[in-house]
């Protein structure tokens, strides 16, 4: 299998050659217009060319795709029109996946593989607040003090505004009103699912990447459909993380005949919502650097021009589905879209945009040499897997079959920062509590347990050396 056949028109059909599916896509069109029905198409192929899938499930509807998929008059009928009468019915490699683990696996990595940077987008943080935060992850850095969980973070929030004299000469002013501030905003984000997303066991990329007996790849669908709606800005983060991990875990791969790992990010918009322009330039890096390890990541979203130029114009497949045109707004936008796509004769691309019908796309990918390929009105191929979600039962029983069924269910709470901090408060107390009566001993004992600290930790770090935590690209450090 060389190329997925995306659909017809009427006189040939349109498909997309393997070895350019790491350059990038995007999938865009109104509400109801086909998009996830060309997400299952696309999905499932690679998945049957031995290609790893990951996915975002906005709206539950995704789930389909592990149970088998049934005929239909209308879809002989398109069959037929598009060339492919050997079109099958079948059933797909599924592995689910949740951030609150109720609809499939728990999803989650630790406080230091997020980093300061997506943390203070995530928060929203002004720049005093992001420079808190920044030394925060510093000071634990550097003392070898674990950032795992949300107890981790907080505390050493709290660690570092009980300090913030003795620390001030290396790391500037904390002022306790923007450690309250994190904190406060911290509180918040436990409420919309950030406490389930932190800990351990984090997961490990090479999970997604699996194939099952018959070397298909598996189809990791994340469901979000919860996740949506209580924090669109954790939805955010959570898939801006994971395109760093994978960034920074899979080796360079040079040109191969298809991907290693295919990546569908949904309501795309979201990624790129209120975020800084460091953030952005940083998400545009990544986009641009994957490709080398053989990954292609595809958004879905309902306009293109939701997605921020200097990364719309890496992306080499397109798939654009039925848009309206209701204000001059909406005009100027069709008409920004039609721009973008090399022409085809036969008709003004402008206008049928505005005519397609349902399960219809402007398609246009990339030809041998890397150019664009002029843009074609599409019938696109239906998939072989069930259209619309599967039963409770059938969800539950696709998760019984998982190859990571027992690795990521319960939660593991090793020692780190909190527990470490707490500890040394303690010993210290009990210090005090014993200390001898003389004036030199009293003046020790009413040292604050911050400042013992301090000066315990100044003689040890030499020792620290060598056990800085390291994070990646969007994390703001790089991975040794």
């Amino acid at each position: 299998m060389s190329s997925i056949i995306l659909g017809g028109n009427g006189q040939a059909q349109i498909s997309l050659d393997l070895k350019m599916a790491n350059r990038h896509g995007l999938i865009a069109g109104a509400t109801g217009t086909g998009k996830t029905v060309s997400l299952q198409t696309l999905s499932e192929q690679f998945s049957t060319a031995g290609v790893p899938v990951f996915m975002v499930d906005a709206k539950g509807d995704l789930s389909g795709l592990a149970c088998e998929g049934a005929p239909h008059p209308k879809i002989t009928e398109r069959l037929n029109y598009i060339g492919n009468p050997s079109h099958g019915f079948a059933s797909n490699p599924v592995v689910f996946w949740d951030v609150f683990g109720k609809s499939g696996q728990p999803i989650r990595t630790t406080v230091s593989e997020i980093g300061p940077l997506l943390l203070a987008n995530l928060l929203e943080l002004n720049d005093t607040q992001t420079g808190v935060l920044y030394a925060t992850f510093k000071i634990a850095d550097e003392r070898g003090l674990l950032l795992l969980d949300l107890d981790d973070l907080v505390s050493m929030l709290n660690h570092v505004g009980d300090n913030a004299k003795a620390l001030k000469a290396k790391y500037g002013n904390i002022s306790a009103s923007s450690v309250g501030a994190i904190q406060r905003r911290l509180m918040v984000l436990d409420e919309q699912g950030f406490g389930d997303f932190l800990g351990e066991p984090a997961l490990e990329i090479p999970d997604l990447m699996q194939l099952d007996m018959s070397g298909k790849g598996f189809m990791n669908i994340f469901d979000v459909s919860r996740l949506i709606h209580k924090s669109p800005k954790l939805y955010a983060t959570v898939l801006l993380w994971l395109l760093s991990e994978v960034f920074e875990t899979l080796p360079e791969a040079g040109d191969l005949d298809k991907p290693k790992f295919v990546m569908f990010f949904d309501e795309a918009h979201l990624l790129f919502d209120g975020v800084s322009k460091s953030l952005v330039d940083k998400i545009e890096q990544v986009v641009r650097l994957i490709r080398s390890k053989s990954v292609g990541v595809y958004f879905i979203s309902q306009s293109p021009l939701d997605i921020p130029e200097d990364i719309a114009g890496q992306l080499g497949l397109k798939i654009q589905h039925a848009l309206r045109a209701f204000t001059p707004k909406d005009k100027k936008m069709i008409s920004s879209v039609a721009e973008s796509f090399r022409p085809n004769s036969s008709f003004n691309t402008e206008d049928v945009i505005t005519s397609l019908g349902m399960g219809e796309a402007l398609v246009s990918t990339l030809n041998q040499n890397g150019s664009p390929t002029e843009v074609e009105r599409t019938l696109m191929s239906p998939p072989m897997s069930r259209i619309g979600a599967a039963s409770e039962s059938e969800r539950q029983t696709q998760m019984s079959r998982s190859p990571t069924k027992t690795k990521y269910t319960n939660k593991v709470n090793r020692e780190s920062a909190h527990e470490m901090l707490v500890a040394r408060a303690n010993a210290e107390q009990a210090k005090s509590k014993t200390s001898h009566s003389s004036a030199k001993q009293k003046s020790r004992s009413r040292q604050s347990v911050g400042e013992s600290f301090m000066k315990s930790i100044s003689r040890a770090i030499g020792s620290q050396i060598g056990r800085q935590l390291v994070r990646g690209v969007l994390g703001s450090l790089f991975k040794r």
